[in-house]
């Protein structure tokens, strides 16, 4: 079950069911209906019996819209679901002995045990996930859609989404890139009244979802959610129109959800005894559907053998998950990353130079060359090549489809770079600064680093954000910060820094091919200050490897990005006293190449850690902490870390200057490890 995109196996092309649905295409909906009620009411059962932990949603007196929606789609379709998603993948033909199986935690499940019941996912299927974070889906199946777009495919993506999530941001971005672009999307919002316990007139000053779709220019429409005829039907004309290369559609699709909000939810009453009882009594989409076979002359007793069928199907799959063996810990870190790229060597630099920024430029030119499946877009990266030229020159060469501007929307760009990535692209997404991810934390790291691993390692998201950051020039709090300790605290992500051109074009070549999410970060005054000698020809550099930027015996320097110069200059500082520095630069921070950095420090005894970010929790009190733990009789004097006071980034120049670590601080730092009392004062240790 990999990223593969999913072949189109002519199962039932759109319009085949209607108009005019036989008898038998109606008792297979039927059937269906009870697959996912029966399912969600065993599952409740054993959830309550201790057997499922943790939690699970309950699809019950939703059936219908799953059930109706799916049969619109081809096979090779997508669908991106919610954590209320047992239904909706039913419908699309996942196994439900892997969906038990999942629920039970085992390792036959479709997750391997490691995600759950709100993360369920079959790429076969093209179910490209059940997701735990409300409308995170509707950034996901908008990549999907963009994927299919970008490729020429046919296939269309419907995303589920509850009524809660359209009052996220993330609604709001994804219809609004999805009708920009005219993207192969239907987005599907099953209106249950209420979210946890608030109603939806309470919560959105606009309760009718679908009248929203005017404010991007697209069809919406609200229908009755439980009438599984219904909602095939408006699901076949948002994906005739779709297809056809017409743009999204908004279906809001009432229903009524006939529990808590989960099994492990106990609420007092807030909702009317009446109002329930004419849900579950007079809407029942089963008794309305089963209603229907009856006029049509279909006895209750084929009506029962119908249920008797699937419930024999339910106690199979329950059976099959109990049976299934549990997953053992040698699952869990194979799962976290995809395997790292061979390490390849590093070719001779050459004599031909480059600035920091043409480095990253080139690399970036290079692989949409060399690949079809990679993409660029960010804001303003097409038409003016980026606000700090790294783009520059590449729409021309490789069009506006692979290299997009976009609106501001970081949200859905991170999420929608997720959903490319899961469906056979490697997106490119520039964060304009650094500062502003902060918008796409939850694609980063709750989507990008976590999807892999709640898939037991099943998939890849082959997918870069690259972008700015740090100070220096002038630009503030909240233009200037060195956020890198946020990303390398994350299993699931690859964290790069490259500190000069070489390197830049180097690991961000390998990074657009690696099979991970990785956060590629630039700092801006090496845009400015740095420049050096680059091949012209394609290379990639190996990701989790440091480099000794200088040889040294007395002390060790470990600096990223930006600091690697200033480490140098303080390196050359401290020769003239007799002091001979290492220079170590990681290059990766995630995975970080200890075994370089343990083995200068055994061989110098001493260390100074050097980053331009804050020290407190900075990237240099993990470095600190791991020597410490592993070459600790090694040292001959503590581990010293130099960084930024516990501050923003000031605007005046001046207290910019102070605050950024330089060179001077540095050579001190590394004086005061060599200094010894013993030795009445000597510059540094025997």
């Amino acid at each position: 079950m990999k990223n593969a995109v999913p072949k189109s196996r002519q199962a039932k092309p759109s319009g085949e069911i209607a108009p005019g649905l036989d008898t038998d295409v109606l008792e297979r909906f039927y059937k269906e209906l009870w697959r996912i009620r029966l399912f969600e009411e065993r599952a409740t059962e054993l959830f309550k019996a201790g057997i499922i932990k943790g939690t699970a949603h309950s699809c019950i007196g939703q059936e219908a819209i799953a059930t109706g929606a799916c049969a619109a789609l081809d096979e090779g379709d997508y669908i991106v679901s919610n954590h209320r998603g047992h239904g909706h993948c039913i419908a699309k033909g996942a196994d439900l002995g892997a969906m038990m199986a999942e629920l039970f935690g085992k390792d036959t499940g479709y997750g391997h045990g490691m995600g759950g019941s709100m993360h369920i996912a079959s790429m076969e299927h093209g179910i490209l996930g059940a997701n735990g974070i409300v409308g995170a889906g509707l950034g996901i199946g908008t990549g999907a859609a963009l994927s299919s777009d970008i490729r020429g495919s046919s296939q269309v993506t419907v995303a589920f989404f509850g009524d809660g999530a359209a009052n996220e941001g993330i609604f709001h971005e994804a219809l609004n890139l999805a009708a920009l672009w005219k993207l192969p999307i239907v987005f599907l919002c099953e209106n249950n009244r209420y979210g946890l316990s608030m109603g939806v007139a309470e919560a959105s000053a606009v309760p009718q979802i679908s009248t929203r779709a005017g404010s991007y220019g697209i069809p919406g429409e609200t229908i009755d959610g439980n009438d599984v005829v219904s909602v095939l039907e408006a699901t076949q004309r948002a994906v005739t129109r779709a297809r056809a290369g017409e743009g999204p559609s908004l279906i809001e699709a009432m229903t009524y959800r006939w529990g808590d909000h989960s099994m492990r939810t106990n609420l007092p009453r807030y909702r009317p005894v009446e109002e329930e009882d004419l849900w579950l009594n007079q809407k029942d989409p089963i008794k309305r559907l089963g209603e229907t076979l009856a006029e049509r002359q279909v006895g209750a007793a084929r009506l029962e053998e119908m249920k008797a069928e699937v419930r024999l199907e339910i106690g199979a799959c329950v059976k099959s998950a109990e049976a299934a063996p549990e997953p053992t810990s040698a699952i869990l870190l194979p799962s976290v990353i995809s395997p790292l790229l061979p390490d390849d060597g590093e070719p001779d630099p050459g004599t031909r130079t480059l600035g920091y920024v043409e480095a990253v430029r080139e690399a970036m030119d290079q692989e949409l060359a060399r690949d079809p499946t990679v993409f660029v877009m960010g804001e303003d990266v097409g038409r003016i090549g980026g606000l700090f030229a790294a783009t520059k020159g590449l729409q021309e060469t490789h069009g506006a489809a692979r290299v997009r501007d976009t609106p501001i929307s970081e949200n859905v760009l991170a999420n929608a770079a997720v959903g490319a990535a899961m469906t056979g692209m490697r997106p490119v997404v520039e964060v304009q600064f650094f500062d502003f991810i902060t918008h796409m934390m939850d694609a980063i790291v709750n989507q990008a680093a976590k999807l892999r691993f709640m898939l037991g390692g099943e998939i890849s998201i082959p997918l870069v954000i690259r972008g700015p950051q740090g100070g220096g020039i002038r630009l503030g709090a909240q233009h200037s910060q060195s956020l890198e300790t946020w990303f390398s605290h994350v299993p699931g992500l690859v964290v790069i820094g490259p500190s000069n051109p070489y390197d830049a074009k180097g690991l961000l070549a390998a990074a657009i091919e690696d099979n991970n999410p990785v956060v590629f970060i630039e700092h801006k005054l090496l845009y400015q200050m740095s420049s050096g000698p680059v091949p012209e020809q394609r290379y990639r550099l190996p990701i989790g490897k440091a480099k000794v930027r200088r040889a040294g015996g007395d002390v060790t320097i470990v600096a990223t990005m930006a600091m690697v110069d200033v480490a140098l200059a303080a390196a050359r500082d401290l020769a003239r006293q007799g002091i001979e520095a290492e220079v170590i630069d990681p290059r990766t921070l995630r995975p970080l190449d200890m075994p370089t950095i343990l083995a200068s420090v055994r061989k110098t005894n001493r260390c100074v850690v050097v980053h331009e970010g804050w020290k407190t929790h900075g990237f240099g009190a993990e470095i600190s902490a791991r020597i410490m733990e592993e070459a600790f009789d090694h040292l001959d004097a503590p581990v010293l870390r130099v960084g930024m006071d516990d501050v923003p980034m000031p605007y005046n120049a001046n207290l910019e200057r102070d605050l950024i670590p330089n060179a001077k601080r540095v050579a001190e730092a590394a004086r005061a490890v060599c200094y010894t009392e013993q030795q009445g004062g000597s510059i540094f240790a025997a």
